[in-house]
């Protein structure tokens, strides 16, 4: 059987519809031509790091416009899940700061996300595979242990360290 088609009450939300693609990169662009370093305390990162990464993740998180809607461009998705990385906001409150939608942003921060571990894994190292990395892990371990314990009481933070015998 199949379902009543439903006329929706609005597409997009007012806040949205304004949103292009000129004002989205001229709010980036008024950023990283400010002499202060906003920018870079926006996305946590100079300008040609986040050039870089874009040139990384670009062939695989660019979306093609439609004829409904554009797309949003790499630069905000790159921008919009650095900033989630960076500050730990809520997809509620980056919806209004780059006028995308929470459900995209949902759907957006992973997608990138995983773009970024594909692009970077070749400049990642991997530790603990071989014996000795292992060991210096375990050792590493065992001396924190040894020399000092960390208790939490009533919101207040207090080090143990061992007394000398």
């Amino acid at each position: 059987m199949k379902r009543k088609w439903r006329r929706r009450r609005w597409w997009m939300l007012t806040i949205h519809r304004n949103r292009t693609k000129q004002t989205m990169d001229n709010q980036l662009a008024e950023m990283l031509a400010e002499p202060s370093g906003e920018f870079d305390n926006f996305v946590r990162m100079s300008n040609s790091d986040f050039e870089f990464l874009i040139q990384k993740v670009s062939p695989i998180v660019a979306k093609q416009d439609t004829d409904w809607r554009e797309a949003i461009p790499v630069k905000i998705r790159l921008a919009l899940t650095l900033r989630y990385l960076a500050t730990g906001d809520s997809f509620r409150s980056l919806h209004y700061l780059f006028k995308v939608s929470s459900q995209l942003i949902s759907r957006i921060v992973p997608e990138v996300c995983l773009a970024l571990n594909e692009a970077l894994k070749d400049f990642v190292k991997d530790w603990g595979r071989n014996k000795e990395e292992k060991q210096w892990i375990e050792d590493g371990k065992t001396m924190w242990n040894k020399c000092s314990k960390r208790m939490w009481d009533d919101r207040k933070y207090f080090v143990l360290q061992k007394t000398k015998a």
